[in-house]
Parts: structure tokens; sequence; C-alpha cells
């Protein structure tokens, strides 16, 4: 539990040794506390610990008192919930990477075997997974293991889940194993067994092997360029060609593994586990071993509400169970099998993890809403509950009370919301805490754990058993994802133990106990971590857990005992806590010693706790390595100021030296040795100990005898601490010197962190830092002293600081300017002296000011010149505000607060003033009028008094506010009285009298506001009451009311003397009549009227206006009379005594009611007498109904039944029947419902079955028909269980349906056995009913079974060549059609199904090629003849003649028209070649002689035998030779296709010796036997009828090499012919097919193209270069290369043309192209130099002067300069780069030139070149008139060349 990842904790059965469930697991201990023993959850677990810890595991049951409100809110609790994949909980494939496998395989590959995997596996046709299928094989433990325990089933599984596999697939998958994987399997075994050798050896034999370790190393880490060691530098400047993906360092490269793979790297000591060495062979990281869609997990999932995710588990339930209760051993079983993958797919939803901070918890919380449903006192009650999980954790005696910050899952619970199947994995708490489990409701959880002592066993046996998982992710444990049966575990010696925890229980389970589970249904429970004392040591083991794996903690182990020492711990915790002290000491010890040893001598205290009491209050960092806390201490270094170390790693740090590290420390050694003495003592006090803890403390000594190499010495850390305390009281002698002191401070880090031996040590360093910030003060002082007095704006320096420094006694070092600053403050003392008395005396303003001008004079600052100024300003404000309230101006403007204000503060100043006296004169007579007020006030006001005193007081001018509230008091009471007066006026003659009530009640509430006595008060509540009888004498006017409140409001009108107003006398009038109707009413209902009186005073009513009391009943009379006038009415209908088919009958119990509720009816009616009539009649027929029911009774009870025709039974059921249903005609004429009437319908329909069921006796009844019977019957015995007749019926229509289902069943669907029907046999004789027809036919059936028997027993007792196939098919018939099952009948039909199974695989296997044939022997000799043929055609190629054969199919006619093939003589149906001859003497060649012809393959396999492409498959038909199974008689079939397979061999062995003699040909001689043998086995193949794919490929390889060579061939002979050169294209596809084909390097053929490949590359390899030298070879350099290009055997025809174009001339000079800046002309694309085209500037488009005739751009001085440069210069060949594309020479060229052209080829060779590569003038003859001024350019003659 804990932050990060799931948890969950869940329990079973007893303390007694027992086997729970379907696994036979013990079970764990059960504990049931008394109410005493409840009370004290941390002292009761600790007192069951011993018996209950061995188990990891125990349930608690509460007593029974114990019952807490369950305090979510059902209806609105929503929740997030995960996925579970139970099925892949134990049964999935590790996550592996297949890349990184394939990678790692083919480098196996090549490394010991000399190949790679150039194709895919297939296996089913899909592409097998070789990483699965070896992590599968793996996981069983290896090959033979597998093949031993025949899991092959399983590991399919693995490879393709969710699909059924064969055993013809299983032998595949084992053989493609056996094949590419089991040689890498034993490689993969012995690296890990020389892993393992290695990682024993550990890192001491890494200085024997530093030579192999390097060569490994080498392969894993790359080295710097300059490969010199790596300088020491900040992180920001580091440039590392590498650095770990954990630390982020790029140091220690020497142990940085590379991953084979990514090459990321990490250090071998920040893997998780870390690695002591770099380990042999390949390594890959997690990331890559890992695939991402492979990975595992939990997913989240959809939110939830209760109700919902109610829904979805009774879905689950009933999907799995259906609508029953399934038991716990069904629910387990079945959860296992789902885990092992037997089961399918199964994905549930579990609400786990859900932190109850956010979600809210089960139990009560102070500050959680209560439901109405709970009482106030159980809420508090439960709320301060100590089993209560949200107070557990902190509870008196726990550890982590003194955690700060709530942690999810430890200190605050964790609420699950499960279902069926959901499931927590194995795992055990963080920290290896205890965990606490309560099952709020629901379904029970199922618990499974292994105690903690038992933990490493547990961890073994899952890595043997989950080899792949934990090679993937050695951290498996730590995820929660893992299941494995615990069966599996106890057959590993590892004790499992069991709880079933119910609704209402807790489970605990122990440090370090790995448990698991899983729930039984819909569930809701809550869990949360707790640590009693005894838990610390199992905290400590948890986090150097935590360290090794590289894990984060959730809180760091060592502050948590630090805090808990210094707090008040339990008892308890004394001898565990000193234990976990005591070894967290010497740890810390220890390595605080190897750093000082190896060099780190400068050390710093961290920075304390704001929040000491408390863990986790601020944030520690954590180490780069291993992740966990820094508490204690740290190792840092200036280089990486980010990153810290713990002391373990402090070497991984970085690669600067020791001497720049610093130790960064919380408590020195001493204060934790105080920690240890004081946990020590407290113990010792409960019990004395021994000595050995102080000898354990004070060992640290031992660093005193541990030696280092100091300045060339080996010294002890005592003696440099001796050392420095003797220059330490040498520099205290000494006058202050500030580098001194400083170098002394530094050097006395190194001791600082020690323990009590350096106490002297650090009291002399507190010494040194006192006295120099003692003289850092003094001077500091004197500085500003001198400072302000040299003037300028400075600070003063505080007297209190100066005086704070002279104080010291005695001084703490030899300071001079100690007795300067004295001096300076002795002035300073005497004003400080003379302040104080003038502030504690009565001083007159003038003194105090000429005090604080002294003191801003002064040079030190004293602080009472604030309390002086604040005096003095407070004594001028107070001045300026007495002179204000005394003013002339302002007589009235002063009020009484501020003179008590002014009186006050002139007393507190103690100044002396002189408007002091007349601001006392003034309170003193306010003071009196204040007294008067409050006289008044005080008592019982008038308005008479009141008025008296505000005349008296009208001239003070004081503002008074008693005074003001007096006088606002008489104006609200003269106003009030006014108001009265204006509302008696006419009262008593309004109508709206509640407006008269509203304003008078409004009056009235005023008046008794007042603060003064009013006298008319009084009179407002009479004139209220009378105005309120009055309003309510209107609504009685107005609408009905009550006799009784209008007597009353006439008896209140009297009291108040107004009923003589007119509206009372009216209201007095309507009650006399009301009285006169309320006396004739009772007389009425006294007696039964008739009708119409109750209407007349229904009438007489609605003329008065009160409500009368007896109106009700009247009216209730009535109403009752006619509902039961209505009731009457069903009962009255004149049809009441027909039939009552159209209508329901009436209830006889309603007749009864109706007939009782007449008689007390207060009105008489007629109709009562005639349903009394009714009543009686019903009576009487009640009675006779039950007396044939007796008679009934009586036949059932008849024991004598036989045929039912001797003894007379049939006609008496019969006559029985006959009265039934004439006495049930009569009670439906009722129309009642009478209970008789079923009954008598009842009997009627079993004395009818009882009847059918006799008459067969005499019948042969159908299957149907005694099965209706039987369905009826169902119904029968249960409404008649105790009747003989009915049972005995039964129990012979019983014996008739069994007999039946034999005899007459419409499908023999269940076959009963022979002795089944000799027991029917012998039960009819119990039957006390007769069937004799029946008996006969099953008497028969038995005897002729017997026989059959006898004759299957006597078949299969002849020789199996004595057996007869057809024989066994009738024995088979006659046993399908028997009503018997045997052995016997099982027996044949197996050997039927089995014959004809394997007849229908073999007709399976070669109906494709036997198309149309329908019998199996027809099919297999018609394969037989082909293979017949195909032998024959490899004989006659090894003679020279033989019979001829139609090669093109095998069922053609002789008669039909053929053609002889003219090469091999074979013969071809016209018909099948669908081939038309259109001359009788054109020769024929073959498809086949075609390949010795021109050397092609055709396509479509043409020459192949017409069996439309298919054949039948050799391997499937060996498989089916060589099947296992024995069939019990001679198969004809068999025996034909053992020939065929024989054949077949034979002819792949002719094929293979074909194949191997054109492999071993190479010369050219051998070709042509080659290619006839080829075409012999092509033909031989095609005709077969039997394909084997392997020869298939073989043949088409071999073909293939003939076509190539055959290809090959003409091409060279092509080139020795003159006829055709080859292209180098052509000769590179020519070498790549020849690779492809696997063409012998040997090959005359390969030799000579490698031959003319060369030749051919070296010439362009020449030419490119000379394209590209810009012009650098001359243009006689260019034409020798174009001609040999062109006599070389190889056609070059691009790099000719490239040589070409190079060699063409430009411009008006005719040059070749050279560096000088060109132009092109816009229009025909010819380059030009800008010299040559006289162009100063060059235009944006140039048209040229043969474009654009005209243009004067050639003159004649540059006509001359061009023929010297003609004449002298040598062309040279334009680049390519400046080539562009021109269109071809134009058809108007001039004459001239076309002469020249001409004259010139009869010169010498190179000039012939040379003009025929000369690029022409392209262009166009425009306006010919228009170029004369261009004719001497044209016909200039061209310079001879020599």
């Amino acid at each position: 539990m804990g932050k990060g990842r799931p948890r969950a904790v869940e329990t079973g059965q007893n303390l007694t040794v027992s086997s729970t469930g379907s696994l036979n697991i013990q079970s764990g201990p059960v504990y049931y506390p008394s109410e005493e023993e409840f009370r004290d959850p941390l002292g009761y677990i600790y007192k069951i610990r011993p018996e209950a810890e061995p188990y990891g595991i125990c349930k608690i049951v509460p007593p029974k008192t114990w019952n807490p409100p369950f305090s979510l809110n059902l209806d609105s609790f929503t929740f997030p919930t995960k996925t579970q994949a139970i099925h892949q909980l134990q049964a999935r494939p590790a996550s592996c990477d297949s890349k990184t496998f394939e990678l790692e395989y083919n480098r196996f590959l090549e490394g010991h075997c000399g190949k790679k995997l150039k194709k895919r596996v297939i296996f089913e046709g899909e592409e097998l997974d070789l990483c699965k299928l070896f992590n599968a094989v793996r996981r069983y433990g290896g090959y033979d293991k597998v093949v031993k325990g025949k899991k092959w089933g399983e590991v399919f599984r693995f490879v393709r889940s969710g699909k059924k596999i064969s055993e013809c697939a299983k032998h595949v998958l084992c053989q493609l194993y056996r094949e590419h994987l089991y040689d890498y399997e034993g490689y993969y075994n012995q690296l890990n067994r020389e892993r393992a050798k290695s990682y024993k050896r550990g890192i001491n034999e890494d200085a024997k092997n530093e030579k192999k370790a390097k060569i490994y190393s080498s392969k894993r880490r790359r080295k710097n360029s300059d490969h010199r060691n790596v300088k020491v530098c900040k992180v920001e400047e580091e440039d590392h060609d590498q650095i770990c993906e954990q630390c982020r360092s790029g140091l220690h490269g020497e142990v940085m593994l590379l991953c084979d793979r990514c090459n990321k790297g990490w250090h071998i000591y920040c893997l998780s586990p870390p690695l002591k060495q770099v380990p042999p062979g390949n390594w890959y990281c997690f990331e890559c071993l890992n695939s991402d869609k492979d990975s595992f997990g939990f997913i989240p999932g959809k939110q939830f509400t209760l109700e919902a995710f109610r829904r979805l588990a009774d879905r689950a339930n009933k999907k799995w169970f259906g609508s029953g209760c399934a038991s716990r051993v069904q629910i387990e079983k079945k959860f296992w099998e789902i885990v092992e993958g037997l089961a399918g797919d199964v994905e549930v939803m579990y609400g786990s993890d859900l932190d109850t901070s956010v979600h809210g918890s089960g139990f009560p919380r102070v500050n959680d809403q209560r439901p109405e449903s709970v009482e106030p006192k159980a809420w508090d009650e439960y709320c301060k509950s100590p089993w209560n999980l949200n107070n557990l954790p902190k509870l008196k005696g726990s550890m982590l009370r003194a955690v700060h910050h709530n942690i999810t899952g430890v200190m605050v619970p964790w609420l699950y919301i499960g279902m069926l199947f959901s499931a927590f994995c194995w795992h055990f708490e963080d920290h290896c805490f205890y965990s606490m489990n309560y099952l709020h409701w629901g379904e029970p959880k199922c618990w499974y754990s292994v105690p903690g002592s038992e933990a490493s066993a547990f961890e073994k046996v899952m890595r043997d058993c989950l080899p792949d998982l934990f090679d993937a992710q050695p951290d498996l444990l730590f995820q929660l994802v893992t299941m494995l049966n615990p069966s599996v575990l106890r057959e590993n010696g590892v004790p499992v133990y069991s709880v079933l925890q119910e609704p209402g229980n807790f489970v605990i389970t122990f440090p370090r106990s790995y448990h698991g589970g899983f729930n039984l249904g819909l569930n809701c429970a809550e869990a949360v971590n707790f640590a009693p004392a005894d838990w610390l040591p199992h905290g400590g083991s948890g986090a150097e857990l935590y360290q090794l794996y590289r894990k984060a903690p959730v809180l760091s182990h060592e502050e948590l005992l630090c805090v808990v020492a210094k707090s008040d711990w339990d008892k308890n915790a004394s001898t565990y806590l000193r234990k976990e002290l005591l070894r967290m000491y010497k740890k810390e010890r220890t390595f605080r010693e190897r750093l000082w040893l190896s060099g780190i001598t400068r050390s710093s205290p961290m920075s304390p706790r704001r929040s000491p009491e408390f863990v986790g209050t601020e944030e520690d960092p954590t180490c780069i390595i291993c992740k966990q806390y820094l508490y204690l201490s740290a190792v840092v270094c200036r280089c990486r100021p980010s990153a810290f170390v713990c002391l373990e790693h402090w070497e991984h740090l970085c690669e600067c030296k020791s001497s720049k590290h610093c130790l960064l420390y919380r408590h020195t050694l001493a204060e934790l040795a105080d920690l240890v003495l004081i946990v020590d003592k407290h113990e010792s006090e409960e019990m004395p100990q021994s000595d050995s803890l102080l000898g354990n403390i004070s060992s640290s000594s031992e660093l005193n005898s541990l030696k280092k190499k100091v300045k060339g010495a080996h010294v002890t850390h005592a003696q440099l601490a001796e050392q420095w305390l003797s220059q330490a009281c040498k520099i205290f002698q000494s006058p202050f010197s500030g580098d001194a002191y400083a170098t002394l401070l530094k050097e006395a880090e190194q001791f600082l962190w020690a323990g009590a031996e350096m106490d002297s040590v650090r009291d002399v360093v507190k010494n040194l830092t006192a006295a120099r910030k003692w003289v850092q003060g003094i001077r500091d002082c004197l500085s500003k002293i001198e400072n302000w007095s040299a003037g300028g704006d400075f600070e003063k320096v505080a007297h209190k600081r100066v005086k704070k420094l002279l104080s010291v006694d005695p001084v703490p070092c030899n300071e001079p300017g100690y007795h300067k600053l004295k001096h300076c403050t002795e002035e300073a003392n005497l004003l400080v002296h003379d302040i104080d008395a003038a502030l504690s005396t009565f001083s007159k303003l003038d003194e105090l000011e000429l005090l604080y001008s002294r003191a801003c004079s002064s040079s030190i600052h004293v602080e009472q010149i604030l309390k002086l100024s604040q005096k003095i300003s407070l004594v001028k404000v107070w001045i300026d505000n007495a002179r204000k309230a005394i003013s002339n101006e302002q007589p009235a403007a002063v009020e009484v607060d501020i003179l008590y204000k002014l009186k006050t503060e002139i007393l507190e100043l103690q100044v002396q003033v002189q408007e002091k006296e007349i601001i006392f004169d003034l309170v003193s007579q306010a003071e009196s009028c204040q007294a008067r007020c409050r006289s008044l006030l005080s008592g019982s006001v008038t308005l008479k008094d009141v008025e008296v005193l505000l005349q008296e007081m009208a001239s003070f001018s004081v503002i008074i506010p008693e005074l003001a509230l007096l006088k606002q008091y008489q104006i609200d009471a003269s106003l009030w009285i006014t108001k009265l007066n204006d509302i008696m006026i006419n009262i008593h003659q309004r109508e709206d009298q509640q407006s008269v009530i509203n304003e008078l009640n409004r009056i009235l509430e005023d008046g008794e506001s007042l603060k003064i006595q009013v006298d008319e008060l009084s009179l407002v509540k009479i004139e209220l009451k009378k105005a309120c009888c009055r309003e309510k004498a209107i609504k009685a006017r107005n609408s009905k009311m009550a006799l009784d409140f209008l007597q009353q409001l006439l008896a209140d009108a009297v009291i108040l003397q107004i009923e003589r107003e007119d509206l009372f006398i009216s209201l007095s009038r309507e009650l006399a009549g009301a009285l006169q109707w309320e006396e004739r009413a009772k007389d009425i209902l006294a007696c039964k009227a008739q009708m119409s009186e109750f209407e007349d005073l229904i009438r007489m009513s609605e003329d008065i206006v009160a409500i009368m009391p007896s109106l009700g009943d009247v009216k209730a009379a009535i109403l009752v009379a006619n509902s039961w006038l209505n009731n009457s009415k069903p009962f009255l209908e004149p049809d009441l005594s027909g039939s009552s088919t159209s209508r329901s009958l009436l209830k006889l119990d309603d007749l009864k009611e109706l007939v009782s509720e007449s008689r007390f009816l207060k009105i008489t009616f007629k109709q009562q007498n005639v349903l009394e009539t009714i009543l009686e009649n019903s009576k009487r027929w009640q009675h006779d109904a039950y007396s044939l029911l007796q008679d009934v009774e009586c036949l059932y009870s008849v024991t004598d039944i036989g045929d039912g025709r001797s003894n007379g039974l049939i006609l008496k059921i019969e006559h029985i029947v006959n009265l039934i249903e004439s006495i049930s005609k009569a009670g439906l004429s009722f129309g009642l419902d009478f209970p008789e009437i079923p009954k008598l319908q009842n009997a009627c329909s079993t004395l009818h079955w009882c009847n059918k069921v006799l008459s067969f006796c005499y019948l042969m009844p159908s299957y149907e028909d005694v099965e209706s019977l039987m369905n009826i019957s169902e119904q029968l015995s249960i409404m008649h269980s105790s009747c003989n007749l009915l049972s005995s019926l039964i129990f012979g229509a019983k014996w008739l349906k069994k007999v039946s289902e034999v005899i007459s069943a419409p499908v023999k669907c269940n076959a009963c056995k022979l002795t089944d029907a000799e027991e029917m046999l012998a039960a009819y004789q119990d039957i006390s009913v007769a069937f004799p027809m029946m008996v006969a036919q099953l008497t028969e059936a038995t005897c002729k079974h017997r026989l059959w028997q006898e004759q299957v027993h006597q078949f299969f007792s002849l020789e199996m060549g004595e057996r007869s196939w057809s024989q066994l098919m009738l024995l088979e018939e006659y046993g399908k059609a028997s009503f018997f099952t045997c052995p016997e009948v099982d027996i044949v039909v197996s050997e039927v199904e089995k014959v004809e199974k394997w007849k229908q695989r073999c007709m399976d296997a070669v109906k494709t090629f036997a198309g149309d044939e329908s019998s199996l022997l027809c099919a297999l000799l018609k394969i037989k003849g082909s293979l017949d043929r195909s032998l024959y055609i490899y004989e006659k190629s090894e003679s020279c003649g033989g019979v001829c054969l139609y090669m093109c199919c095998m069922s053609g006619s002789e008669d039909w028209d053929f053609l002889t093939c003219s090469t091999c003589k074979d013969c071809y149906h016209l018909q099948c070649l669908e081939y038309r001859r259109n001359n009788a003497e054109e020769a024929y060649t073959c498809s086949y002689c075609q390949l010795l012809v021109g050397g092609l393959i055709p396509p479509n396999r043409c020459g192949f035998l017409r069996h439309n492409g298919k054949y039948s498959d050799l391997k499937l038909l060996s498989d089916l030779l060589f099947v296992d199974e024995k069939f019990c008689v001679r198969i004809e079939e068999r025996e034909i296709l053992q020939q065929i397979v024989d054949q077949a061999y034979a002819c792949k062995k002719c094929l293979t010796e074909i194949l191997d003699f054109e492999m071993s040909c190479y010369n050219k001689d051998q070709f042509t036997a080659v290619g006839k043998k080829l075409t012999t086995a092509w033909k031989a193949f095609g005709v077969a009828g039997v394909y084997d794919h392997q020869s298939y490929c073989d043949l088409e390889r071999a073909l293939a090499r003939f076509s190539w060579r055959f290809q090959v061939a003409r091409l060279l002979d092509a080139l020795e012919k003159d006829l055709e050169k080859p292209s180098v294209q052509q000769i590179f596809q020519h070498l790549k097919e020849g690779d492809a084909m696997n063409i012998s390097p040997e090959d005359h053929l390969r030799l000579k193209l490698s031959e003319l490949k060369d030749i051919g590359l070296q010439w362009v390899d020449r030419a490119k270069k000379v394209a590209a030298d810009c012009g650098a070879l001359g243009l006689d350099g260019v034409y020798e290369l174009i001609t040999e290009g062109e006599r070389l055997p190889v056609c070059l025809k691009k790099e000719l043309e490239l040589l070409r174009a190079r060699s063409r001339l430009h411009c008006i000079c005719r040059k070749p192209y050279d560096e000088r800046s060109m132009i092109v002309c816009g229009r025909c694309d010819e380059w030009y130099h800008i010299r040559c085209v006289n162009l100063v500037f060059p235009p944006k488009v140039y048209i040229c002067a043969a474009c654009m005739p005209g243009t004067q751009h050639l003159v004649s001085s540059f006509d001359s300069l061009m023929d010297h440069e003609r004449c002298t210069v040598e062309p040279k060949t334009p680049s390519p780069r400046h080539k562009k594309p021109r269109t071809g020479p134009k058809k108007s060229e001039s004459s001239a030139t076309q002469k020249m052209l001409i004259g010139d080829e009869n010169g010498s060779g190179i000039g012939h070149l040379r003009w025929r590569n000369r690029k022409p003038f392209r262009r166009a003859a425009k306006k010919r008139a228009e170029l004369d001024s261009l004719t001497s350019f044209f016909h200039r003659p061209q310079p001879i060349i020599t």
C-alpha cells in the first residue's frame, strides 16, 4: 500500500489447521476479542502477534456490539474504476520486444551458425513470433521439460491466445522450435550461467579479470576522440559522448553499459537491481526488451455510480453461475481456471485505491455530514473509535504519529469497490508496513498469504515459474499485476494460508508478508497501513530493499527514527527503537569514516528543520543513484551543485578529486549517539541493561586507530585534531587575523561531524566563530562612528549594539579597537541617563526639547530618543485640541467624550500646561448633568418629568448623549398621541373593520414601544377588541358559521356593550331558526324513516346561514343507503340464476356482508328480503356439493385396480363424473364463486385422467400420449399426494413412459442399456396396474439384442484377413437401429467411424487431383497411374527408346488427333492444346523443349499436365499412411496409398539426382546435357499427381538458373559475332540475377560477365572525369577517349554522348567552353562570350545578331582579333554544366558552312571526328537581305589545325 501502487488486504477461517476452498489450503487464524480487549487495537495486535505472525495474516471478528454506520451516500456516490484482465494475471506472455529478440537471434546465428534468418517462419498460415514462442517454452522449463510434460498446448496459448490447437499443430510447433530455437536456448542458458558465476565472484575478482573486463567495456562505452581521461569541469560545460539515463551523468564511462539496440547508456550501479560488473554477451535495456504493445497493467475504466456498478456485477454473476447461489469452492475453482488461461478472456472492473480524502470514507469522520438515520451519539462514538481506519495510523504507540503529511493508502485509508473475480495481486506493503482491511458490506473476500519469514522462498518460486516475466521486468513484484496459483507455491515448499473475510471482519497482514486474493462478488472494503513499534526492524529492511531496486520510498526511515526518538514513545517501542537507532548509527559512522579515509575533509551542516517534531514537513534531496531520501547526510560537489548522492554512492557523483567533495550532515555522530543513549536510558529504567551499548557507541574510537597519509606521514584522526587544537591556542594569544581564523575553521570541518571525542574541537570552533564575529562587530561600530563624525549622510551605530559588544567578559581575543570604542560610548551613556530622568518626572516642554537637540547631535544612536520625540509631539497636539475645545468661537461644538479624552491624555503625559484647569471645570459640569439624566432613564419615565428637565438644561453648551436621548423620547410621544386622535374619529361607523383593526394594532405596537408612559394606551386596547368583534359578525353574516361560534359572538358583543347595533340584532334572529332545524334532525336520526323525510331536511338546510352539527349525519345516512343499493344491484338482476358465462362470478362473502349491513341502515328498503332468500338457497347447494366430494374421496382410497374392468372401477369413475358435471352446472347457475366448484372441477379432471390411464391396459400407446399424460400427472401428484388410486396410476404411468422411451420414442436420443430393460421387466411385478402388450414387446426386443451381441463377438474373434468391411457395416447398421446401448455398439460404431474418418481425410487430400471421382479407390488408382507415367519419363531419359505417351493428359482417347514434338518426339492432343494447324507440314515444338530452344520458361507453366493446377500433397499423404490409429479390418485403399508414397519418393530421388547434376556443372560443354535433364525433370514433375513443395522450389530455381545461363550465352554469342554489344546495365542486371540465384562464381558465363563489367567501368570512370574537368583535357585527348569507347565490347552510349557534348564549339569564335563570361541568346539558345559580342554591361535579355539582323554588334577590329585567336589558340571543350537544351540544326543553315563540313570529311581521322562533333550553326535564315553585314563572317576560311 502507499502512494504509487494498488493494494488490498483480505482474510479467512479459524486458527485450527484445516483445509479451505478448492485448493486444500490451510486456514489462517481467526480471533474473537472481548469487549475489553477490543478497546486497544495496537495492544491486542501486539498480544496476538507471536501466534499470528507465522501465518502472515489473521482475521479479527469484532464483538457483536461493534456496528459502525456506513457514512457514504450510496445514491450520490460515484467512483473511477480500473479494468482488470484476469486471464492475463498469470498466463500472459512477457512484454518482450520482437525486434530486439530478432536482433539478438540474428547475432547468434551469424556468430555461431554463420547464417541469417532470411525468411519468416510460418505457422498455420501466419507469421510465427519466435520471441513469444521462446519465452513461452522458458515459462514451462525449457524444451526438454515441455516435451516431457506434453505442454505444447499451454505453450500455444501464449503464442496464439484465443485459438484452438490440434494435435498435428502441436507437433508442427515442436518441430519449428527444435529447428529454429533449440540451439539458441542452449546458448542462452550457457550465457546466463556465465553471468551467474561472474556475479557470484563479485567485484573482488574484477582486478584479476581486468583485461577481460576491458574487452567487455569496450563494447559497452564510447571513448573520447583523443583517448584521454575526462577533465574535471562543471556539468554545464561537459561534452560527453554518452550520458546515463538514470543519473543524467556522462562520467565513469568505464562502467557505462550501452544497449546493443538503442545505444542508450546506463551505469551498472544505476540499474534496478544494480550489477556488480559488466555482463558477458550482448546486453539490452529494459525499454528495448519490453514492448509497449504487449505491456500489461490495469487500464483506467469508466466512472460508475454504485447502482450502475451493481448492475454490472449482477450481470457478471449471472453469466458465470446463473441466478443460483454459487459456493466459495465453485467460485475459487473458476477464478484460478481463468487466471491460468483455461476459461478464455475475462475482464472485470475494480474500483480500487479510491482516496478517501477525495471520495469519502465508509467510516464516520468528524468533518463529514452525519446521515439523518444515524444517532448523534453513535456517530460521535465511531468517529473517535480506535478501530476506525481513519484514526488507526495515528494512535498512541504507532510510529506513524510523527508523519505530518497525509500519504494516501498509508495515513489516509483507501476504499475498494469490488465485483466478482476482481483481484488484488501478490505483494507486500510499502516499507513492509502492517495493513488492516475492513469489509463494510457485500460478498466475502478470499485472501492468500505467505509469511514474511518465507518471502525469499516465495520470490524464488515466482522467478522460477515466471522467468520470462522477471527477465523483462526484474521489479515485477513491485507492480501488483501478477498472480500465481497457491497450489504451485505449496508444491514448491512455500507455506500458503487462506482467509475468508466476511462483512464486518478485519483482516491484518504482517510485515513482509506477501498476500493477494480476489472478491467473491459485489462488496465494499477499506484499508490502511499502520506501524507499531515491532515494525521498526522490518521498516529498515524495506528501506534497504528500496535502495537495492532504485525505488523512491514513501518516507525517510532515518527521519522517522530520529523524530520518534525525540518524541514521547511507547514503552513497548524502546527495545526496537534502540536497536534500529544503533543500526543506523553504526551504518552512518562507517560510511563517514570511509569518506574521511578517502580524502573528503570538507563538511557542512544541513539547514535546520522548521518543524523538526514531524516527518515530511520539508522535502529532502534524493540520491541520484538509488533515489533514497538524504535526511542524515549527503555528498555534493561544486561541479554538479544540483546533484546529491548518499554516502554509499559518493564515488559515482563525479570524477573530481575527493578533496573537492563536501559532506553535508544533519546530525553529528555525537548527536546520533545521544539519541541512542536517551532511548537506552529510558529502557534501562524499565529493565537493567548491560554496558554493551556504550561499548558499541564508544567503538567509534576505531576511527582514531585508522590512519591516512597526510603530507607524507600517516596520522590518525585524533592526532590531526590535537594538532589543530594547538594551532587554535596560538591564534587566540596573537592579535586577531581574519585569514588565519578562516583557515583554521576550514580545517576543522573534518572533525565536526565525528563523535563525542571531538567535542573539544567543536567547542574551540564555537569560540573561534564567536571571536571572529565579535571582532567584526567592534570594527564595524568604530567605522560607523568615524564616518558620521566626519560628516555626510551615514548611518549611526546603535547604542544597544555597542553596549552588548562592550559587555562581553572576558574579551574573546586581542582586539585594539575595544578600548577606543569604550571611550566613545561614555558620552552616550550620560545622555541616556538624562533622558530617562526627564521622561519619568513632570517636566516642562522647553526642557524636553533641549534634551532632544542633544541626542540628535550625538554620534551614537540612543533608543530613548524615539520616546522623547513622541512625548514632545503628543504634548503639542494636546495643547492644540484643548484650545479648540474651550474656544469662544465654538461654544456648543464640544462633546463630553472629547473632554474626558483630553483629561485622560494630560494625566498620562505628566507635563505642566495652562489649559489643564479649564478642561477640568467643564468635565465636572458635564458629569453633574449626566447623573440627572441617568436617574430619569433608570426608572419609570413620564412625559411631564421629561419636559421639566429639558426646560432647565436648555442653555448648557456641552453635548451630552443622555440628554439628547430624553429629548428624542419626548418628541416620539407627542407624535403618537396626535396619530391616535386621528384614528378615533367615527371608528364604530366604518364598514372596513379589518382596516380599523390593522390601524389600531399598529398604533398599539407603536405605543408599547415608546420609552415614556402615556395614559391613552388603555383606550386603544378596548377599541381594538370592539373592532375584532364587529369583523367576526360581518364574516358570519356573509358566510356560514358554526352554531357555537354565533352564540359566542353574541355573548362577546354583550360584554363589550355593542349588542344593540344592527349587525348583531340580525344575527340573533338567524340563530333562532338554526336551532329549530337541529332539533328536528335529531328526532329523525333517532328512528328509521323513509328516504323522502331525509331529503326534506337537506332542502331546509340550504336556507340556514349557520353550519348545522346534524347535517353531516343526515347526509352520511343517505350516502350509506345509496351505496348499499348500488352494491346490491348485481345480486338483484333478473338473470342472476341464468348462465354466468357472459360475466364474472359474484362473491358469496359479498352477499353475506350485504345481508348483514342491511340491518344497520337508518333508511328502510324492500330489497333486503330478496337478498336474504338468495343466501338461503346458496347454503343448500353447498351442502349437496360437499356430500359429492366425500364420495370422490372414498373412490380415491380404492386399492384394488387391476385392469379396471373386472372390478367395475371404470364404471364407478364414469358415474361419479356425471354427478360432478350435473351439480357443477347447478352451482354455476347461481353466479356465485362457490369454493366447491374448483374442487369439483379438479376431481372431474383427475378422474378423467385415471380413466385414460386405465384405457392403456388394452392398447399400445404412443410415446407422445404417454408423455402428455405424465406432464399432467406432475400437477395431480401435488394436489392429491395422499390418494391411493392416483399414486398407483402415476407409478404405473411412469413405468409405461420408460418403456415407451425405449420402444416407441420418435427419436432414439437416449438409448438405454440392456440391463435397464431387464430392470423394467422386474419392476413391472411391483405395479398394481396391468400393461400386457407393452411387456410382450419389451421382452421381444431384449432377446433380439442379445442375439446381435453374440454376432459381434463372433466377428471380432475372426482373424484380420477374414473380417469383411461389409460385415462390419451390417453390424453397425443394426447396432444403431437397436433400442439399447452397450459396449459392443460403441466398439462397432467407433471402428466404423475411425475407418470412415481416415477415408474422408484421404479423400480430402486427393480430391483436388481426382476431380469428379467419387470413390477413394478410383482416385488413388488415378494418382498411381500418374506416378507410373512420371517414373517412365525418368527411365526413358536414361534409355534411348520407349513407348509413346500423350504428355498433355491421362484420359484422352487414342483416336483423337495429336501432334508430335519435333524435338522430343512426345505426343500431344490437339484438343488438349487448343491448337489449330494452319499447315499440315508445319513442325511443332512443345513447351518443354522451348526451354532448350529459347531458354524461357512459359509464365503460365502451360507445359504441365492438365490437372487444373491441383495436386495431392506428398507430406499429407505420408502423414495419412503413417497415422497412429490401428484398424480392425483390412483396407485396400491403404495398400494402394503405400504404393503411391513409395513411387512419389522414387520420383523425388530421380529429381534430386538431376538437380545435383545441374549444380555441379559449370562448363560450357555441359550446357546441353543440363538442359535435357531439366526438361525431363520438368515433364516428369508435371505428369506426377503428387506434389512436393520443396522439390518444386528446387526445380524452379534450377530452371531459373538454366534460363539465366541461356540468356547470358546468347548475349555473349551476339557479342562474339559483332551483332550487338551488351550495355553496362544489362551486364549489371544479369550479375544481380546471378547473385539472387546463387550462381557459382566459378561459372564460366559469370566470369565472362564480370570481365566485361570491369572493362566497361574502368572506361566509364575515365569518361566521367573528363566530362567534369571543365575543359582541362584537350580535344585530341577527348577524341581519342571517344574512339576507345566505341571500340570497347560494351555499349556505352550515354557516356559517349556526354563526351561528344563536351567537344562541341560555341560563340562566333568557334571555341569550346572556357572560364570566360558568356551570355545566351534568348531566341536560338546559342552561347556567346560577352567580350566577343562587345557587351560592356550584360542586358537582361540578349538577342544575337543572327536572330536580329541589322544590329552592329561585330566590328572589324574585333573580327581581326578573332582571326588571330583562331590561328594561335587551341580550342577547349566546354563543361557539360553550362550545356543548355537546344533544338536541332535548322534546315536554313548557310551553304558555305555545309560545304566546309563536306570538304573536311576527307581529312584525317581526328579531324573528321572533331568536325563531326562540331556543333553546327542553328540560326534561321531570316530576311536574306539583312544578313549582308555578316557575310564576311560566315565565309571566313577556317584555321588549319596541325
